[in-house]
């Protein structure tokens, strides 16, 4: 029955999907407890409303929606199209005897699993999906997670799977050795030292590595940089600027080795871009590197 108030907040498990959900009635400030997933969406305050308990309007996020069944059925086909190192990979992920008390949550397996699909499901299972791109030359997904559900571990997961597969397959043009991780600021970048393999990397620490792999997953790597990193002075800004250093704009070239360092060079950069909520940067396009980051 419809009630004013919450009387159980957590309804699901954090290791399964979502089997219902709270809904509140805008006319009523009722709430029912609902089955099944909630839609993904988004709440819009309403266009005329002041009030401090405005119900606002559920915007309906309708691709997600469509993944998410697509990706059930892979699962539980048994990932099929898959490569043999991430049939590994997502077995491991999923084994509980190899989780022991570091069992990974049915958000951050989803959200790698999507990823995953996106790249190596058949391609049967995307007909009918218009995944829309910014016009630029570089594909871009966005992973959207809520705060304290393991993003850096999801992000870990990621760079294993491109490191692993592009080791064991190095013509596979969807894999990459090389990550490039993109930081809000100081901070952020500080607590993701964490995805740098060593002795204190999440890879052990949360069990994302099946025995025998380590030594490929150090043939990657993995650079963190913050987004002020990435900052470009171009002719025209030097120009505006009132300053005593007359030195000019970096070329493009000597720009992309400042910013990439080791993988300026590079060929097929994964570029991860954490706290992904911010503005566009561009920076100057190299042969072989990326030209735009997100931040």
């Amino acid at each position: 029955m419809p009630s004013k108030t919450i009387d159980q907040l957590i309804i699901n498990s954090p290791y399964e999907e979502p089997r219902e959900y709270w809904k509140r009635d805008p006319s009523t400030k009722l709430f029912s407890r609902i089955s099944g997933r909630r839609p993904a969406g988004y709440i819009r305050a309403s266009d005329n409303s002041k009030a401090l308990d405005d119900p606002g309007i559920f915007i309906e996020l309708p691709l997600p929606n469509k993944i998410r069944p697509r990706v059930n059925a892979w699962r539980e086909s048994g990932y099929p199209g898959v490569s043999g190192i991430t049939k590994r990979l997502l077995e491991h992920w999923r084994d509980p005897e190899q989780r022991e008390n570091r069992r990974l949550f049915f958000c951050q397996l989803e959200a790698i699993e999507t990823l995953i699909w996106l790249a190596e499901g058949p391609s049967a299972d995307r007909i009918g999906l218009d995944i829309p791109s910014d016009g630029g030359e570089f594909i871009r997904l966005c992973s959207k997670m809520a705060t304290g559900s393991g993003k850096t571990i999801v992000m870990a997961m990621l760079i294993a799977w491109h490191i692993l597969n592009k080791v064991a397959y190095p013509q596979d043009k969807r894999f990459s050795k090389n990550i490039f991780i993109v930081a809000p600021g100081l901070t952020v970048k500080n607590r993701l030292q964490v995805l740098i393999p060593g002795p204190n990397d999440y890879y052990k620490e949360f069990s994302l590595i099946p025995t025998g792999l380590e030594d490929s997953l150090r043939q990657g790597k993995v650079q963190v940089t913050n987004w002020h990193g990435l900052d470009w002075d171009s002719e025209e800004r030097i120009a505006k600027r009132k300053s005593v250093d007359k030195r000019g704009a970096l070329s493009d070239e000597a720009y992309v080795r400042e910013v990439l360092e080791d993988m300026a060079t590079a060929q097929n950069i994964v570029v991860i871009n954490d706290e992904a909520h911010h503005a566009w940067r561009v920076a100057p396009k190299s042969p072989g590197s990326e030209r735009s980051f997100r931040r």
